[in-house]
């Protein structure tokens, strides 16, 4: 285990490299032995491997933070995953490791999500997870978050870009906290590691690599779900896309990919079918009834300068009914009356028969 994170942990070794040496010299300690002279080889002088210290305080860190080190190779090591070409060769976890055996199915999608769009998420994840899928997700914002909230009873599997202890985005540290109870957290960096923009790529593999099939619920034509989309082709997982409107710039990039060949997606049963995958109840922990809505926590207060651009984030082309508006932003009608009428005068918002509400075409 020292020797493995070891070499994963010295520098210009990353998982294609970390593989590389294995199969070259059979084992970490010999890789670690042979580095340095491969390095000169290189052209690289005075390199150092990583010092055993910086190894054993990396794991006195995992300890403290109530994280288990999960090396390739290792019994407990996701099948999946190990399979793909750039494996991690370390993985952090906090959870409930009897998750990764299990098989899983990745949700994903656009940050800025619709109300549709949530409501999506919530109803795939909810009944893949009660069909014995674990959903894996990334634990951003939008559908992400979604896809977890409704899949925590079943079965849900977060990938951090950063640390195992250090979720992101911040206010997601209590949902967090509850996978880490009920599911499964997971990370290749270091615990303690704040997560830069080069770090979200690298997860992105992770997510799908864990994963027989991969939905994309919302995503814009150039957007990380996208990303994920393709590392899964590579990867060869199936990719599902949730169709949308043609004028909502969120549906542009599920509609280009089913334009390249993923499989549209309306329901869960239609994955279960295409994939072959038994619809196994884990669900005694699961309720058999709609999918939950989101936690009873209240939702983050908006201010008066943001309410409008609040509306219009969950707002698209798609009409949608003006009750569930005021739910999904947590507010009363009467507070949320002034910011709706004004953005109707500008004419940004339409309002149709039945209560229904709308984007106002460009």
């Amino acid at each position: 285990m020292i020797d493995i994170l070891r070499l994963i942990r010295s520098r210009r070794v990353g998982a294609v490299t970390f593989h590389r040496l294995l199969a070259e010299h059979g084992s970490a300690r010999a890789a670690l032995e042979a580095l340095p002279e491969a390095a000169r080889a290189s052209g690289v002088e005075r390199y150092e491997i990583c010092p055993e210290g910086v190894a054993m305080a990396e794991l006195q860190r995992g300890k403290a933070a109530g994280a288990r080190l999960i090396c390739w190779g290792d019994a407990a090591y996701p099948p999946a995953l190990a399979a793909i070409a750039d494996a991690p060769p370390v993985l952090w976890m906090r959870g409930d490791a009897d998750l990764l055996a299990r098989p899983m199915v990745a949700v994903v999608g656009a940050r800025n999500a619709s109300s549709l769009g949530v409501r999506m998420a919530r109803k795939l994840a909810f009944a893949l997870a009660e069909a014995g899928q674990v959903v894996a997700s990334g634990l951003a914002r939008g559908i992400d978050t979604a896809a977890h909230e409704a899949a925590l009873e079943g079965g849900t599997l977060a990938v951090l870009a950063g640390g195992v202890d250090v979720p992101y985005p911040p206010e997601n540290a209590a949902l967090a906290e509850r996978i880490a109870e009920q599911g499964c957290l997971l990370s290749e960096q270091p615990p303690g590691t704040q997560p830069q923009a080069r770090h979200f790529p690298l997860r992105n593999r992770i997510v799908s690599g864990l994963s027989h099939a991969v939905v994309v619920v919302e995503a814009a034509a150039r957007s990380g779900s996208l990303i994920t989309a393709r590392e899964a082709l590579e990867q060869g997982r199936e990719v599902f896309a949730v169709p949308g409107h043609p004028f909502d710039a969120r549906a542009a990039g599920c509609n280009q990919l089913i334009r390249e060949g993923a499989v549209l997606l309306t329901q869960a049963a239609e994955l279960l079918a295409a994939t072959g995958q038994p619809a196994v109840n884990f669900g005694a922990r699961v309720r058999r009834a709609a999918p939950p809505p989101p936690p009873a926590a209240a939702p983050p207060r908006i201010p008066a300068e943001g309410l409008e651009a609040a509306i219009l984030d969950r707002l698209g082309p798609a009409p949608l009914a003006e009750d569930q508006l005021i739910r999904d932003l947590g507010l009363s009608a009467a507070s949320l009356a002034p910011a709706l009428l004004s953005l109707e005068l500008e004419g940004r918002v339409e309002r149709q028969s039945g209560g229904m509400l709308c984007r106002a075409p460009h």
